[in-house]
């Protein structure tokens, strides 16, 4: 897509449109601006990335591949204390965090990514997804462990909190201060969802045919309007909606994707090989190898957020006394929305072989791969897309407004002037072209890593000694596991 029109027309956007374009792209050249290491070129964010994704890894005894059966038993409610404090159920809790990150991440992201770098782009975001399972467990942890229960019963948790306090507790005070603010300053522009308007409004018009900045700039009106009235409900009503339409939106996905690749199951090999070759192959792209593992990297951060910090908001709402419960039911995000579905779009891609056709590079590629098959699937992932778009961004509604009311306070008149400014912010989504909100969504979400990850590096022992206590509690029996209910009620019959 030209980098000059907007994502459904070739109209001319304006001078202020323009103006705004060439901010972003100063931004994206300094965030990815690279250097050299063992004689490679490669952009300085991503090392900074991936470094504490595999070092925390290790770190933790692997903790990534050994806790899904924990994960599992603490999100059926096996563990589940309803004296504990909060705001939400730790499934409410995950839905909230999923619907930030399943979606357009791995509905379009995954097309980004195979047209700026081949199929070899899903090879890095697959293994980047697996060790940012790691990450995520870290930052959520801490995210329910030194978060702030009000006397009303909310909850206000986060980077902002976790750096501060829990720095300040290891006699760092000024540093976590200066870290906490940091990140706050750098987190308040991720208010601009522009991505999840721009996808979302691209696969809309291509359904419907209505093109043009008149269409495009009303889209954007009605999902600032729709937006406008769920955040206004806060929390609860964030997590009673996104509870329904990720769960849903999720399966229908994925059931689609699962016939095509039935249908496909011969070509499922040589789409792993495809993957693979491309994963090692210099010739690629421009770059080579570091460039095909620099775009898998930009995709897997933006699919999983790990080390953004952003889905420990939505966790420090969950209803637990154990932080690290929490940590590993978080971990189970970055798993879901780019192990799992990012693997199936991807493969759906590659066996349709709609990779090849020129001019497919963000969401219509992924479409035209499901209605290469599926003939009306396009109207159905439009209706998908949608979904997912409207649910990432009531969710990043709450995480910008806690950001917000850390930054200029929570009043009343203050909360509502966050809640004007970020519904005004989705409308221009639509005018901009693909490359353009991708490049805006990756600075500022790898910038916001930087104070967030500086933290985590120093609290990693203290995490690790929790996960260790944790562990001992679980095998000593002091924290108890519920048998569900009905398991309970055979067992009460059959007692002599």
């Amino acid at each position: 897509m030209d980098d000059t029109v907007t994502a459904g027309s070739g109209e001319d956007r304006g001078g202020f449109i323009n103006f705004l374009v060439d901010l972003i792209r100063l931004l994206d050249s300094f965030v990815f601006s690279e250097v050299t290491v063992a004689g490679i070129s490669i952009a300085w964010i991503v090392v900074w990335m991936a470094a504490p994704m595999v070092v925390l890894t290790f770190y933790f005894g692997f903790i990534n591949l050994r806790s899904f059966k924990r994960a599992y038993k603490v999100l059926t409610g096996r563990y589940h204390d309803s004296t504990a404090p909060g705001e939400v159920t730790q499934f409410q809790a995950l839905s909230t965090a999923l619907s930030g990150t399943v979606g357009l991440g791995n509905i379009a992201g995954v097309a980004v990514a195979i047209s700026l770098g081949g199929p070899g782009a899903t090879f890095w975001m697959i293994l980047i997804g697996l060790f940012a399972m790691t990450l995520k467990f870290a930052e959520c942890t801490l995210g329910v462990k030194y978060r702030e229960i009000r006397a009303d019963g909310t909850v206000a948790g986060g980077p902002m909190y976790y750096l501060e306090k829990g720095l300040k507790g290891r006699g760092l005070g000024r540093l976590g201060k200066g870290l906490a603010w940091t990140y706050a300053l750098l987190a308040v522009p991720t208010l601009l969802q522009v991505a999840q308007v721009n996808q979302a409004y691209s696969q809309v018009s291509a359904v419907t045919g209505l093109n043009g900045q008149g269409w495009a700039w009303s889209f954007g009106v009605a999902i600032a309007l729709l937006t406008a009235v769920v955040i206004i409900g806060g929390i609860r009503s964030i997590a009673s909606v996104t509870a329904r339409l990720v769960p849903l939106m999720t399966a229908v996905y994925i059931t689609a994707a699962i016939t095509i690749l039935i249908g496909h199951a011969g070509a499922i090999p040589d789409a792993f090989m495809t993957i693979m070759a491309g994963a090692f192959n210099p010739d690629s792209i421009t770059g080579g190898i570091a460039g095909v593992i620099i775009i898998g990297m930009q995709r897997a951060v933006y699919s999983t957020e790990a080390g953004l910090g952003s889905a420990t908001m939505a966790h420090a709402a969950a209803k637990t006394n154990e932080p690290v419960s929490e940590g590993m039911v978080a971990l189970m995000e970055p798993f879901v929305d780019t192990v799992v579905v990012s693997t199936m779009t991807a493969l759906v891609i590659i066996v349709t072989g709609l990779y090849r056709v020129e001019g497919l590079n963000d969401i219509q590629m992924t479409s035209a791969a499901f209605g290469s098959v599926i003939s009306w699937f396009p109207y159905v992932l439009a209706i998908a897309v949608l979904m997912f778009a409207f649910s990432t961004i009531i969710s990043w509604g709450y995480y910008s407004g806690k950001i917000w009311e850390f930054v200029f306070g929570g009043s009343e008149r203050s909360m509502n002037l966050f809640k004007i400014v970020f519904c005004t912010a989705l409308v221009p989504g639509a005018v901009f072209s693909v490359r353009e909100v991708y490049m805006l969504m990756d600075s500022l979400f790898f910038l916001m890593a930087i104070p967030n990850i500086i933290g985590i590096y120093f609290m990693a022992g203290e995490l690790k000694s929790d996960l260790k206590s944790y562990l001992a509690r679980l095998k000593s029996g002091e924290i108890a596991e519920r048998m569900p209910e009905s398991r309970s009620l055979a067992k009460e019959t059959s007692a002599p």
